[in-house]
């Protein structure tokens, strides 16, 4: 070695210790013993610092330690302010800082380290004490392996307990999130988790999904507008320490709440909420791996609150279902369940609405007790659709069937039934309504439309004609006016009352039946009994509409009198 070639001449270095006197060779046992009792590097390395320096009297001296990657660093310093611990040792530089010898510890060629000194007291550093040195560094070199070796060791299974921990709260997470279904049961366990695990006093999780109330933990802490943070959560896309953060809104928020680490809560792209954690106990920081952990902590806590809220909208929604299921019972049963069948008469009626609930309505009531009492045909298409427009549904039929017999006259009845909506209905709530008085003896009619479709009479000898329209629906006035008109129905002739689901029907292209199709259609069937020509009708809009949805109620009323 290079290193020494101004030194004196020694025996080999496997063979140094043979030519040392009997107190050398004590000083080695003991300097052995002392060494190989250490098993931490630092306590190892000052203890033979101080062990070479007072030996040798010499006032400077260093250890240094090479590094997996070949470099060496000053491990151990006294007297060289230039070569401080920490510094970086080049052991081809003989003359930095003063030194005057610089040993290896261990094979020359691949040394542990290297033992820098400067010039000894006594002006000389003899062979023997050269000797004593290789010895000495020789045992140093296997003390200082098997103490670096334990130290990683220790190291390691410092990780891995660090891992099975982590493993275990990532479990206790999981197995806790999977209990329960309530968003904030969610934050409450995401929330305590992260505190327990960090120990941490200051502490705040938020999440939000439209359509559910927000949800808020906070601990030593008060955000005020939570979501306001959305946009940057996104971007952020994982856990930052405080520090990390670009000065900003975002930072501020956090110094002024006493947060040091911030966590977003993402599912796919989008930010749902976060948590933010303050100091932890101990003052210690968060570092990498922290971060690292809390992101697989948050991406659980993420899928948790999803579940929850997926699960409340399932609720809602079967619920929903239900009770439209329900509500579609009951309205069917406003219905009529049978027709009545005046003498020489035959009616026929069918309603398939476009949803579990409709508001298209139809009726046929007698207005006497007897067969050849005088009957009511009424048909009525509320607007709107769902819920609401089967409950004003249902409110016309209530007061249809509590002022029939009660009122004279179709004008008045019509009139009392409008007021009766118009006070049961919002503003922009109304029904449009048709309602036909037959006199079943003489085929005499009278009629009076309230905004609806045109009824269409097919007579016998094929003609077809249109009852003119008039008057306000039902519910948009109190005071509106309607006006009666006249209508005779001859034997063979056929009456068809419609709501605009008919004629309104769409087919893929979304083109509409129309009223001259629909007219057409009830030309070709007029000849028909009147549940022919309402089963025929219907086969005529699903053939227009073919597989298009159904975007509105169809209902079709019609009364035939026969031959």
């Amino acid at each position: 070695m290079s290193h020494d070639d101004d030194a004196p001449r020694s025996p080999g270095r496997g063979q140094a210790w043979k030519s040392l006197d009997q107190g050398s060779l004590e000083a080695l046992l003991e300097s052995a013993r002392l060494l190989h009792g250490s098993l931490e590097p630092d306590e190892l390395l000052r203890s033979l610092l101080r062990s070479v320096m007072g030996r040798l009297v010499v006032s400077r001296g260093l250890l240094a330690l090479v590094d997996e990657d070949g470099s060496a660093t000053v491990a151990v310093s006294r007297g060289f302010k230039n070569l401080a611990e920490g510094a970086v040792f080049d052991p081809s530089a003989r003359t930095q800082a003063g030194i005057d010898r610089i040993l290896p510890m261990g094979d020359p060629e691949r040394p542990t380290g290297y033992l820098a000194l400067g010039k000894p007291l006594t002006g000389v550093l003899g062979a023997r004490e050269t000797e004593f040195l290789e010895a000495l560094l020789g045992i140093a070199a296997s003390a200082v392996d098997n103490a670096r070796s334990h130290t990683r060791a220790r190291e390691l299974n410092r990780q891995l307990d660090r891992r099975v921990q982590q493993l275990r709260t990532l479990l206790d997470l999981v197995r806790s999130l999977t209990s329960t279904l309530e968003p904030q049961a969610v934050a409450q366990i995401f929330g305590l988790t992260l505190a327990g695990q960090w120990l941490v006093r200051r502490s705040a999780v938020h999440a939000w999904r439209d359509g559910h109330p927000p949800v808020a933990r906070q601990v030593g802490m008060h955000f005020v507008d939570a979501r306001g943070l959305e946009a940057t959560l996104a971007e952020l896309g994982g856990p930052a320490r405080l520090e990390d953060l670009p000065e900003g809104d975002l930072r501020r928020t956090l110094e002024a709440q006493g947060a040091r680490l911030l966590v977003p809560l993402l599912s796919g792209e989008r930010a749902l909420g976060f948590a933010a954690l303050g100091e932890p106990a101990g003052g210690r920081t968060f570092d990498d791996d922290d971060l690292i952990f809390c992101a697989g902590l948050a991406a659980q806590a993420a899928v948790a609150f999803d579940n929850a809220w997926y699960f409340a909208e399932a609720v809602r929604r079967e619920t929903l279902e239900r009770d439209l299921r329900l509500a579609g019972d009951i309205q069917a049963r406003l219905f009529p369940d049978t027709l009545p069948r005046p003498p020489g008469w035959r009616l026929a009626a069918r309603n398939r609405p476009a949803s579990a609930v409709g508001g298209d309505y139809y009726d046929v009531l007698s207005v006497g007790d007897d067969e050849a009492a005088p009957f009511l045909l009424c048909i009525a298409d509320v607007s709107g659709k769902g819920m609401a427009a089967a409950l004003l549904m249902s409110n016309l039929q209530a007061a249809l069937r509590a002022l029939l017999g009660t009122v004279e006259g179709l004008v008045p009845l019509v009139s009392r039934i409008n007021r009766l909506i118009h006070r049961a209905s919002p503003g922009n709530k109304f029904i449009t309504a048709l309602f036909v008085l037959v006199d079943p003896g003489s085929g005499r009619c009278s009629y009076v439309n309230a905004g609806h479709n045109d009824g269409l009479v097919a007579r016998a000898g094929g003609g077809l004609e249109t009852l003119p329209s008039g008057g306000m629906p039902l519910g948009l006035f109190a005071g509106a006016a309607y006006s009666e008109t006249e209508l005779a129905l001859s034997p063979g002739d056929l009456l068809l009352l419609y709501t605009d689901g008919v004629n309104e029907a769409e087919n893929p292209e979304g083109e509409e039946l129309g009223e001259d199709r629909l007219r057409q259609a009830l030309v070709g069937l007029a000849q028909g009994t009147p549940p022919e020509v309402v089963a025929g009708l219907f086969a005529e809009v699903d053939a227009f509409a073919r597989d298009a949805p159904q975007h509105d109620d169809i209902t079709l009323l019609a009364l035939g009198r026969e031959a």
